[in-house]
């Protein structure tokens, strides 16, 4: 790592199946192959075993939200580029977020991974959609529970409407924009 790498945080907003994860790791590749220090918090992984125990009330995702946020901010602003694939459904939680980032001077970027419902039910990467529908399981983001798109987002990406390579691309060429890549 040189002395001057730029470490940031790119939060990856969206529905289940939006693309989020899929992108992240697309573009952590791309970075890592140019030398950059990346780490991806999988939001699937964080609630295995940083937020273990967590439910999905509103007050649990916020904790899960601002516990991921802190340590994104950390490791951000210790030279890493830490892409978070993570839901994060409520804008207050998300600005809680950014609103840290911005008090310890670690850059931050908001991407909203804007796939429609009915597009991430067809893909229904997990089965949710289909559970939900079933009776099996309720309060599924974006379905029988609120999911508040970001208004401004630093970058709006339409993943149905292009190649994962493409959404991967279109991100980087913000990072290098904003001198994060």
């Amino acid at each position: 790592m040189s002395v001057t790498e730029t470490g940031a945080t790119i939060w990856l907003t969206g529905l289940p199946s939006a693309g989020k994860t899929t992108i992240a790791y697309e573009l952590a590749g791309r970075l890592r192959g140019e030398g950059h220090r990346v780490e991806v918090l999988d939001g699937d992984e964080i609630r295995e075993f940083l937020s273990a125990g967590l439910g999905f009330s509103r007050e649990d995702r916020h904790t899960n939200v601002q516990r991921i946020g802190f340590v994104a901010e950390l490791l951000a602003a210790n030279g890493v580029k830490v892409l978070v694939p993570v839901i994060a459904p409520y804008a207050d939680s998300r600005d809680a977020v950014r609103k840290r980032h911005q008090s310890e001077g670690t850059a931050y970027l908001e991407v909203h991974v804007a796939t429609p419902v009915e597009v991430c039910s067809e893909r229904d990467v997990k089965g949710l959609y289909a559970k939900q529908a079933a009776g099996e399981i309720s309060g599924l983001t974006g379905v029988d529970d609120p999911y508040e798109a970001p208004e401004s987002p630093d970058l709006r990406i339409e993943s149905h409407r292009q190649t994962v390579q493409e959404s991967a691309a279109e991100l980087y060429a913000l990072l290098s924009e904003r001198g994060a890549a």
